[in-house]
């Protein structure tokens, strides 16, 4: 899993709830899910001390969570990631960043992403590259809209949530 930390502390104790004898019991994925499973990004210092903090204090005793920039040109990252939760900084162009992510994910890796409504109703040709890459190479299988200034004081604008899986070839048949 890649993401926020509170995205993470979620993943990590849906699979504690959900998943407990096949994580915790067997030495092997233990081992993975308490030291290789979760890696966190965040470009703020603060944040990252509390996320791995968070982390520890959810039992996961050696999260991954570093002051990297996941959305920037020297992020190597490539389908490497089964799961992404993720709610990037509105800065900069937010469709570039949903490629990023999509780049990021393994074939049939899932990515949850809040995204400012631009995504979705933007006239760009870089919108819309980004809207059909989701819907025609990839499954899209959730849009969630949200009210604007649910991120107030950090941002204002209205916003949602995508879900979608990579697939890299087959496309979107309904979308929820």
């Amino acid at each position: 899993a890649c993401g926020t930390s509170g995205f993470l502390v979620a993943a990590s104790e849906y699979l504690r709830d959900k998943k407990k004898q096949e994580v915790l019991f067997n030495r092997q994925n233990k081992e993975h899910y308490m030291n290789h499973m979760f890696h966190g990004y965040d470009m703020d210092r603060t944040m990252l001390r509390i996320g791995a903090m968070n982390m520890m204090t959810h039992g996961v005793e050696n999260p991954y969570i570093e002051y990297r920039d996941s959305l920037s040109d020297q992020n190597t990252d490539k389908e490497k990631y089964s799961l992404i939760l993720a709610n990037p900084p509105f800065k900069g162009s937010l469709d570039y960043d949903i490629a990023f992510f999509i780049r990021m994910l393994k074939i049939g890796g899932r990515c949850a992403c809040i995204v400012p409504d631009g995504v979705l109703f933007g006239s760009s040709t870089a919108h819309k590259a980004i809207r059909k890459a989701l819907v025609e190479e990839n499954r899209l299988e959730a849009v969630i809209s949200m009210p604007s200034g649910v991120f107030k004081p950090y941002a204002g604008v209205s916003t949602a949530i995508l879900i979608f899986t990579k697939t890299g070839h087959v496309g979107t048949d309904k979308v929820w």
